[in-house]
């Protein structure tokens, strides 16, 4: 007898994993892609174990939640910063200087909190933990220079991109929320290896780099401000709008801007998602110290990631026909009501539960958002305008947590939660003052599409 699940099984998976596996064997495209996860390592590990080593040598979730909160705002602040003089100067010339102050920072940062410092030093050392190079930005940048004019894989590579990115948090929040709880400082020497190993893998990689705006001007026999005002122009015109060209091209030649009223109705829906995702997280650590169930909650946060990256396997493996925008908002409507329900919860198992309903939109909605950035700003400019959203995530996610640990010393978990509710139903609201603008980008052609 034909074993006919079997031979199902083993469809379904060539179907899924081998637009995937086509991809990781164009050459050197695996370093780059796998070297830029354990770069950032940081992003899942830093805040739990900031929050964790402060709350266990200072006993108090505000300052765990405000040294989150200025640690969010110092990487809002240098993100766009970065991805700037990324796209103008490279990936490697930027990265390096950057990488080495993280290291002495997150150095100082353990030493204080273990010698129980006064708070106001943590607060001078936590800005320069924000010396994050932008990984994902700068990784997503070579898939689509490497893509140029093939969508369809491209969006496959955004999707994957979003899978390891997921794959570093399913792995990240249990670690840092086990060696947090053994020691602040295994739990940054582990992060910086991390850092120092990814950065080599990603940054020794140089035939994957995406020319920089300088590069591209010297060859053109330009200048950069030149280049870019040109670019803009092409973008414009490509959208088939001569008006719209025209006004690009000014506005390039005053203030070389992509700000346009998409990517703000962008920034705005990733300031809202930020903001009651990291309420959640520190009401959920609060949630759990109660219960004395700690120690769990690294794999509760696990659990929502690897939900995200069976989400983002599935959904990258898929060529969709329903418009982009259709998608977007389902996935952060289902992310959204999800979270909002926490305050529901009687235990942290149930949390769990929710996290792996409700996770496997979670990845989409954040590869979603990124093929609109190809439809919203140049080529040569993605990392900027990815830093951007990236920002705003964090600006957000630093007002929730911050709003969020005052509650929690005030009512306990259950406050934290009511917090996380409001800010989830709010951030709802804010990305449909979007829709509009959001619906349209995505009736006009990808920007890849332009020439340089």
């Amino acid at each position: 007898m034909r074993p006919i699940p079997f031979s199902g099984f083993k469809d379904v998976a060539h179907r899924l994993f081998d637009g995937y596996a086509e991809l990781l064997r164009m050459p050197h495209t695996a370093r780059f892609a796998v070297g830029s996860v354990i770069a950032c390592m940081p992003f899942p590990m830093v805040g739990m174990t900031i929050t964790i080593s402060v709350q266990h040598y200072y006993g108090n979730y505000t300052l765990a939640g405000a040294l989150s909160a200025v640690q969010a705002i110092a990487l809002a602040i240098m993100s766009p910063v970065l991805g700037k003089l990324v796209d103008k100067f490279g990936q490697r010339q930027v990265s390096i200087p950057t990488i080495i102050v993280w290291i002495v920072a997150a150095t100082a940062l353990v030493s204080c909190i273990a010698a129980r410092v006064p708070a106001w030093i943590l607060f001078v050392i936590v800005p320069f933990m924000a010396a994050i190079p932008p990984w994902g930005a700068m990784s997503r940048s070579r898939w689509t220079n490497l893509l140029r004019g093939d969508p369809v894989r491209t969006d496959r590579a955004l999707s994957l991109s979003g899978v390891f990115d997921e794959a570093m948090w399913v792995i990240g929040n249990p670690l840092a929320s086990t060696l947090a709880v053994i020691s602040g400082v295994l739990a940054f020497s582990v992060t910086g290896m991390c850092v120092i190993v990814g950065a080599l893998m990603f940054l020794t990689e140089l035939s994957t780099e995406p020319p920089s705006q300088t590069e591209l001007a010297r060859k053109a026999g330009i200048s950069r401000k030149e280049y870019r005002q040109r670019e803009a122009l092409k973008a414009a015109r490509l959208r088939g709008k001569e008006e719209a060209a025209e006004e690009k091209a000014g506005l390039f030649k005053s203030g070389q801007s992509i700000w346009g009223p998409g990517l703000i109705a962008m920034c705005v829906t990733w300031f809202g998602l930020g903001a009651f995702q990291s309420a959640a997280s520190i009401s959920i650590i609060s949630f759990a110290t109660e219960q004395n169930m700690k120690q769990y909650t690294g794999f509760v946060f696990a659990c929502f990631s690897f939900s995200s990256m069976v989400g983002a396997i599935f959904y990258g493996a898929k060529n969709w026909t329903i418009p982009l925008w259709k998608r977007f908002y389902f996935c952060l409507l289902v992310v959204n009501l999800g979270i909002g329900s926490f305050m529901f919860a009687h235990n942290i198992w149930t949390i769990m539960v929710i996290y792996l309903i409700i996770g496997v939109c979670q990845a989409p909605t954040w590869i979603n958002g990124n093929q609109l950035m190809l439809h919203l700003v140049p080529p040569t400019r993605f990392t900027e305008g990815m830093a951007w959203t990236s920002a705003m995530n964090s600006i957000g996610g630093s007002a929730g947590s911050a709003i969020a640990g005052l509650f929690i010393d005030q009512m306990g978990s259950h406050g934290g939660f009511l917090v996380v509710t409001i800010l989830a139903l709010t951030s709802l609201a804010l990305s449909f003052t979007g829709f509009k603008q959001i619906k349209q980008s995505t009736e006009t052609p990808m920007l890849t599409a332009v020439e340089i």
